[in-house]
């Protein structure tokens, strides 16, 4: 049984399949509840630089459930706001620095963890995450990554999860698509790139079907083929969707941005006003071998998928949002330990 109590967990990648496997099957005893775990006397500091619901929510209810004491910060909401760039002269809005916030936190805090979204004006700037890898830098307590620029991987957690589910633990070799769908706006690549690596550590057959110009980042691709080489899995590449789904045991849908338009939204939506409809629908669907429906929530009904395929027995986002609790839960057991 692996030990990862002190350590990050800021990407999927840094953890060895192995490692995940262990969260994962704790996370499936605390979903049979068949006993109770504790993590009495601990507090789990959580930021939000960002709204959210499906995240804070599990993470707050995980922690009081494991009767730890969550506390929850919303950045810039509560009339503050945290500097990251290092040597700036701070006479602007910014009254503290994260090198003393999470100096200071992690002498109140077990766990801190941190949601931060990429401002998707300079990709190069976001792909650093630079407010999660300040907290990373400053902080001596253990960190959680609860969405960056580049990853989601709580969200990986319980998309594996998931899938273990749905293929009764056996996930390896089934055919499973990773879609890119329509949206209003263009949005992060981290959930498309933690459920690209989530299953590749789980040996699936994967496909990644988006238009030209929508290419997942070529260093994540890399590492989800290095990883999938290990599991007996495979991850390719399709332009054409229909063609990805024939034969699918499983569709994940997701909108993410081009990173060939990365900062330049109005250029972006020029350009996909001239492909196809790439909306997930119940003919799509019908080209599948009965595949199970995923998408991690929010999602824009009639934008990203029809409201036949959400409401289909077939579709599972309620099933995935609730792994969220049950695998956020053993990150935390695994990572601090039970009392």
């Amino acid at each position: 049984m692996s030990d990862i109590r002190g350590r990050d967990f800021l990407k999927l990648a840094d953890f060895e399949t192995a490692e995940i496997d262990d969260i994962l099957k704790l996370a499936f005893e605390m979903k049979r509840e068949q006993r109770h775990w504790s993590l009495k006397g601990k507090t789990i500091i959580m930021l939000f630089f960002n709204s959210s619901l499906r995240t804070r929510t599990s993470f707050e209810i995980g922690a009081a459930q494991l009767d730890a004491q969550p506390v929850v910060l919303n950045v810039g909401q509560d009339a503050w706001n945290l500097e990251w760039q290092e040597g700036v002269i701070m006479n602007g809005n910014s009254p503290e620095h994260i090198k003393d916030a999470a100096k200071v936190l992690s002498r109140y805090g077990d766990i801190l963890a941190v949601r931060s979204f990429p401002r998707m004006q300079s990709y190069e700037q976001d792909r650093q995450d630079p407010i999660l890898s300040s907290f990373s830098k400053y902080a001596s307590a253990p960190l959680i990554n609860l969405e960056s620029a580049v990853e989601h991987p709580c969200q990986g957690l319980a998309d594996l999860m998931t899938l273990r589910e749905i293929f009764n633990q056996n996930t390896r070799g089934k055919k499973v698509v990773l879609t890119w769908a329509p949206h209003v706006k263009p949005l992060p690549l981290a959930v498309p790139h933690s459920f690209l690596l989530a299953a590749a550590m789980g040996g699936c057959d994967i496909t990644v079907a988006h238009p030209r110009k929508f290419e997942l980042e070529e260093a994540v691709m890399q590492q989800a083929r290095k990883i999938a080489a290990k599991t007996g899995g495979n991850v390719k590449v399709s332009h054409d969707q229909d063609e990805a789904f024939r034969g699918a045991e499983v569709v994940y849908a997701k909108s993410w941005l081009s990173l060939e338009h990365y900062g330049r939204m109005e250029e972006e939506f020029a350009y996909r006003a001239t492909l196809p409809n790439w909306t997930v629908t119940e003919e799509k669907m019908a080209l599948t071998s009965r595949a199970k429906f995923m998408h991690c929530l929010p999602i824009r009904r009639n934008v990203v998928a029809t409201d036949g395929v959400l409401d289909h027995d077939d579709c599972v986002v309620y099933q995935q949002a609730e792994n969220r609790l049950h695998a956020q839960k053993a990150l935390l057991v695994k990572m601090l330990g039970e009392s």
